[in-house]
């Protein structure tokens, strides 16, 4: 995580950025009222239907990101590899544009995210009178004194320094004593972050509209009487501090029943280094791998596919309180579906197999392309023991960083064995949102790209594995997409020399 002292330098790029669109905002939406006035002037005198038109303005590039221009790819093994046990079932499939992280979400990024939740903590608390009662921590009304939905102030500095007494009980609270060490740190048992999703796509299906008629087109069948039953995901924190999951199922009511709660503890299981390998001495890396500085440019590994959610949701909502308007639309942040990871890291070419044209790992003086496990037993011949900086290998054709190895990394897409039978071809996707009571095989997610750990032939491109949405894994990270916006005019970002 940056400390304080770089965050408020990224707040003056968040500014920055904020006034650029607002005033591209203002011309466009300047332009676009000109246009439909003269539209409505034309249309209440009669003629020809010319439309409305407009103006808009090019969609800044997401910081860190690429964009990934539309195109279509003979998705999954072109061939059949008895050796590997490999079965040719490639099938094309359309994707359309989207930006996507250069690197892997990073060590350092993640720790932003953790620590945006810590200060979180710490402003509540400011705000509770049991700490205090600092209402400047909180704002409850608006300018005229209308009381709104309490928010935190974000503007009002928490008071690292020379705090009262209350002040440091709030700051306090969030830390703990190792009972071993008698060393200070951060309470991951707290770090839980809340957010609420609105389904769009469940939302827009006909059978959960409210009015009968709409539906069932078919006059020759009866209007449906009966509410459509739908199921939504809730959750609350115990007195204690135990996060509780439910999923509640009742007839639709109204929009409000697609929208689904979530709280998620976001720290990362750095015990997994432990768990992940037996009879290892791998303590070292539980210690300082997510929170000593050598590690920031690393890639974050131990997060779930539920925290790794948790943090696309934040990144949205960081991006969107930059932008200095309550309620403005933007492309969420999001995990990549499986088909636009796997067109992504074989940079648009059905031929390959890797995210490089050659059929090897490595160029003809045996320099290697990605962080993998080259021989049994052997995991520095590629220059590192477990995962690489983010970024030390070259990009592929559309300037993607270690699409193959060095950490596998979350889709969104839900994981069957008769995934390929069940998706579109156009902008594939399966997405199931387990419930609290399934069976723990429904939540398996689809994961890609292998890692420091495997065999060349568990890096390639064109295969796909899957893990448990709640396993937090010494191998496994990811990286963000956002769909883009508008036309994209066929300019595929290439390899950087």
């Amino acid at each position: 995580m940056i400390k304080k002292a770089n965050l408020t330098s990224y707040s003056f790029s968040g500014k920055a950025l904020r006034y650029a669109l607002l005033f591209c905002s203002a011309i466009a939406f300047c332009s676009l009222l000109l246009t439909s006035c003269a539209g409505m002037r034309s249309s209440s005198a009669g003629g020809e239907v010319t439309g409305i038109g407009g103006s808009s303005f090019a969609e800044p590039t997401p910081y860190g990101m690429v964009l990934v221009d539309r195109g279509s790819i003979a998705m999954g093994p072109a061939a059949d590899d008895s050796v590997a046990g490999i079965r040719k079932k490639a099938r094309g499939v359309s994707i359309d544009s989207f930006w996507m992280d250069e690197t892997e979400i990073t060590n350092s990024k993640y720790k932003q995210f953790v620590f945006w939740v810590r200060d979180s903590i710490i402003r509540e608390r400011l705000a509770d009178p049991a700490f205090g009662g600092n209402e400047a921590f909180k704002i409850e009304e608006d300018r005229e004194g209308n009381p709104i939905k309490p928010y935190l102030n974000w503007s009002k500095p928490i008071p690292w320094r020379n705090p009262n007494e209350d002040e440091q009980r709030a700051i306090e609270s969030v830390y703990r004593t190792n009972p071993i060490t008698g060393q200070r740190e951060l309470d991951p048992n707290q770090m839980n972050y809340r957010y609420e999703i609105y389904n769009h796509t469940e939302a827009a299906r006909r059978r959960n509209r409210l009015e009968a008629e709409r539906r069932e087109y078919n006059t020759d069948l009866p209007v449906p009487t009966d509410l459509p039953i739908i199921s939504k995901d809730t959750a609350y924190l115990t007195d204690e501090g135990r996060i509780i999951r439910e999923t509640v199922s009742r007839p639709l009511s109204g929009d409000y029943d697609f929208l689904n709660t979530y709280i998620v503890n976001v720290y990362p299981d750095t015990t997994a280094w432990i768990n992940d390998f037996d009879n290892a001495y791998n303590e070292p890396y539980t210690r300082m791998y997510f929170s000593h500085a050598g590690y920031n440019e690393y890639p974050v590994v131990g997060v779930s596919w539920e925290q790794a959610n948790a943090f696309a949701n934040w990144r949205t909502d960081f991006l969107r309180r930059s932008l200095g308007k309550e309620g403005i639309f933007i492309e969420p942040y999001r995990l990549p579906t499986e088909a636009e990871w796997e067109y992504a890291a074989r940079a648009g070419n059905s031929e390959s197999a890797f995210p490089w044209e050659e059929t090897l790992p490595m160029d003809e003086r045996g320099c290697f392309y990605a962080n993998f496990k080259p021989r049994e037993g052997d995991f520095v011949r590629d220059g590192h023991v477990i995962t690489s900086q983010v970024g030390t290998f070259k990009p592929n054709d559309f300037g993607l960083y270690d699409m193959a190895g060095n950490v596998s990394e979350w889709t969104s897409t839900a994981y069957t064995e008769s995934v390929d039978k069940l998706t579109s071809d156009l902008n594939p996707e399966y997405r199931y949102d387990a419930a609290k009571e399934d069976p723990y095989k429904m939540k398996r997610k689809i994961v890609r790209g292998g890692s420091w750990k495997d065999a060349a032939q568990n890096i390639r491109s064109d295969l796909r594995t899957w893990e448990y949405q709640n396993e937090q894994r010494s191998y496994i990270g990811f990286r963000c997409v956002r769909s883009q916006i508008g036309f994209a005019r066929g300019t595929k970002k290439k390899a950087k020399k």
